[in-house]
C-alpha cells in the first residue's frame, strides 16, 4: 500500500507540490505571526523587568503596555514617594510613542534612572546635553549608528552620546526635560519606578503608596504582578487575534487539500473501481486517501518549519529590534493543526471514493 501511495503522489508531482506548499504556508503563517505576537509580548516583559524596579506607580486606568499612557502625572509625586519608609529610589519616566518610520517607544529619563540598575555602556557614556540620546545595541546595529552620530527622534536631531546593552526599558533614551518640552508636558511623567531597600518590604511599600492622600485609585503593581498579567490570555484582543490567524491558516490548508484530494479521486475513478473489484473494502479505499493526505501534510510541515526558521533569521538580520520567538510548544500545535486540517479536507473525497460502485467506476472514461 505504501508503495502505491508514494507512486500516486509522484505520478502527479505538480498537484502534490501545490498541496505541500499550501500546508507549508499554513504552518509558516501560524509560527511567524504567533511568534511575532509572543516575541513582542515577551520582549516588552523582559525590558520592563530589566529596568530594575520593584514597583511601578501609574495613574488610574493606565495600560500594562509601555507608552500607551502618555504623561499625565505630576512630577511632584516622586518627592512624596521618596519620603516613604523603605523606599530606596524613585525614578520618574516619560513615555512617548513615535510613529515616525516605525512604531517605537522613547523614554525620557533623568539621573535617577541609573540608580535603579545602571546601564551597561558598550561605547560612549551618559547624556550630558539636552539633545543627547542613548540607544541600545540593537538600534545601533540595525541602523549602523556610532557614538557622536546624529539621530532623528520625534522630528528633532539628537546626538548619540552612548550605546548601551539592550533590555533596559526603551531602545532610545533622551533627557526627560527635553522630552517633556517636545510633547508639551512640562512637569509631568508617565510612570514612577520604585526600588525598595529590601525585597521583603515590597508589599508594605505598595500598601503605603495606596494609603497616600489622592493615591488610592492609582495603579501600583509589583514586578511579580506585572509578569503574571503580561500573558497572551490576559491582554485584550491578543488571544482572539491568534485564534483568527490559526483559523485562516486552517482554512487555507483545508481548501487546498480538499480540492487536491477531490480532483485526485475523480481522476482515479477507474483505479478505484479496479481496487474494489479485486476485493478492496471501503475502509481500504479511505485508508489509502487519508494516508496520501498525511504524507502530503508531513512534507508541508517539514517545509513550513524550515521556511519559518529561515524567515525568522532573515527578519532578524534586517530588523533586529523585531523579536520573533518560535517556541517548541507552538511548533507542536502547528503540526497538530496542519495534520487535523489536512485530514478534515480529505475526509469527504475519501468517503466519496469508498462509495463508488465498482461496475460504474470500471466503465468510467
Amino acid at each position: 500500500m505504501n508503495k502505491m501511495i508514494f507512486a500516486n503522489l509522484v505520478h502527479r508531482p505538480v498537484r502534490s507540490l501545490i498541496s505541500i506548499v499550501a500546508i507549508a504556508v499554513e504552518v509558516t503563517l501560524i509560527l511567524l505571526i504567533v511568534g511575532l505576537s509572543l516575541g513582542m509580548l515577551n520582549d516588552a516583559k523582559s525590558r520592563t523587568v530589566g529596568v530594575g524596579a520593584d514597583l511601578m506607580v501609574q495613574p488610574p486606568g493606565s495600560s500594562n503596555l509601555m507608552g500607551i499612557s502618555g504623561a499625565p502625572v505630576p512630577m511632584k509625586i516622586a518627592d512624596v514617594l521618596r519620603k516613604l519608609p523603605h523606599v530606596a529610589v524613585v525614578s520618574p519616566v516619560v513615555w512617548q510613542l513615535s510613529t515616525s518610520g516605525a512604531l517605537e517607544l522613547i523614554d525620557g529619563i533623568d539621573e535617577t534612572y541609573e540608580q535603579l540598575r545602571p546601564f551597561q555602556y558598550l561605547s560612549g557614556g551618559p547624556m550630558q546635553n539636552p539633545y543627547d540620546a542613548l540607544v541600545d545595541d540593537y538600534v545601533a546595529t540595525s541602523k549602523n549608528i556610532k557614538v557622536g552620530d546624529p539621530i532623528n527622534i520625534l522630528n528633532h536631531e539628537f546626538h548619540v552620546s552612548g550605546i548601551v546593552m539592550n533590555g533596559k526599558g526603551a531602545r532610545k533614551f533622551v533627557p526627560m526635560a527635553t522630552l517633556q518640552d517636545l510633547i508639551g508636558a512640562p512637569g509631568k511623567a508617565s510612570i514612577f519606578y520604585v526600588k525598595v531597600d529590601n525585597p521583603a518590604n515590597i508589599n508594605a511599600v505598595k500598601d503605603e503608596v495606596l494609603k497616600l492622600p489622592g493615591m488610592s485609585q492609582y495603579k501600583v503593581i509589583t514586578m511579580e504582578e506585572y509578569l503574571s498579567m503580561m500573558t497572551a490570555s490576559s491582554l485584550p484582543g491578543l488571544k482572539q487575534f491568534i485564534m483568527v490567524v490559526i483559523s485562516v491558516a486552517v482554512i487555507i490548508g483545508f481548501i487546498v487539500i480538499f480540492q487536491a484530494m477531490y480532483t485526485a479521486v475523480m481522476e482515479r475513478t477507474r483505479e478505484i473501481g479496479i481496487l474494489k473489484s479485486m476485493g478492496a473494502s471501503k475502509f481500504y479505499i479511505v485508508n489509502v486517501i487519508l494516508r496520501e493526505t498525511v504524507v502530503l501534510a508531513i512534507g508541508g510541515i517539514i517545509a513550513g518549519i524550515a521556511l519559518s526558521m529561515l524567515a525568522r533569521r532573515g527578519i532578524h538580520a534586517k530588523l533586529p529590534t523585531l523579536p520573533i520567538q518560535i517556541q517548541a510548544d507552538w511548533i507542536l500545535y502547528a503540526i497538530i493543526i496542519a495534520v487535523v486540517g489536512a485530514i478534515l479536507g480529505a475526509l469527504y473525497p475519501a468517503f466519496k471514493a469508498a462509495q463508488k460502485d465498482p461496475i460504474e467506476a470500471l466503465a468510467y472514461e
